[in-house]
Parts: C-alpha cells; structure tokens; sequence
C-alpha cells in the first residue's frame, strides 16, 4: 500500500471525525456536511479494499497477519456505514459524535492496517 494514501486516508477520517464531534457537542443534528464527511472516509476505505485485494496479486504481500489485517479491514469499512445508518434514523446530537469518533476509531485502525502491510513494528 502507499504511504501517502495511507496519510490522505489519516488526514480525512481525523478530520471528519474531529468535524462530526464538534458538530455533535455543540449540539446540532447530524447535517449533510457530517454525513458527507464520514462518507468520504468511506469511499477511502473502499479504495483500500480495492488495493489490499489487487496487491498481493501485483507481488506485495502483507508482512504482518492476513486475519488482522482483513478483521481491521471490514471493521473499517462496516463502523462508518452503521455509524451513518444510524445518524440518519436517529438524527440526533449524539448520532454526530458517534459519527465522529467512529471515523477518529478508523484512523487508527487505518494506521495499523499499513503497519500490518508494510513492516511489523511489535
């Protein structure tokens, strides 16, 4: 995997996930904007089902654990989804900072992913 689209992937669900909290706290409903945010993180994580799927095939194979990586993996693609469904059907302050700290839950799981892909570190 690259390292900058790792760091892009970093960037965005840190930001979304900041947004959707400060949104949330200062107590408005979930808007288009969070929403919009936490799927845009969505849409990363599907380009990195595409990569992680393409890549072993390309001679780049994970150097850590499969089933960690692909546990993070559909972890990280299926926490926003929820985390959207519910915010819809809730509509709710408390769905934007559920929202928020998925997507701040996703950076850190994105972050181990490419720890996982490239060198194990522990």
């Amino acid at each position: 995997m690259i390292l900058w689209f790792t760091i892009v992937q970093l960037v965005v669900a840190v930001t979304a996930g900041l947004f959707c909290v400060i949104a949330g706290l200062a107590g408005r409903r979930p808007s288009d904007w969070t929403v919009g945010a936490l799927a845009l993180v969505e849409l990363l994580l599907l380009a990195q089902v595409v990569i992680a799927i393409v890549a072993p095939f390309a001679g780049n194979p994970p150097s850590g654990s499969l089933l960690e990586f692909w546990v993070y993996l559909v972890s990280a693609v299926l926490l926003p989804l929820g985390a959207v469904a519910w915010a819809l059907l809730e509509r709710s302050r408390w769905s934007t900072v559920i929202m928020g700290i998925a997507a701040l839950s996703i950076a850190v799981m994105i972050w181990r992913m490419q720890v996982i892909w490239t060198v194990q570190l522990a």
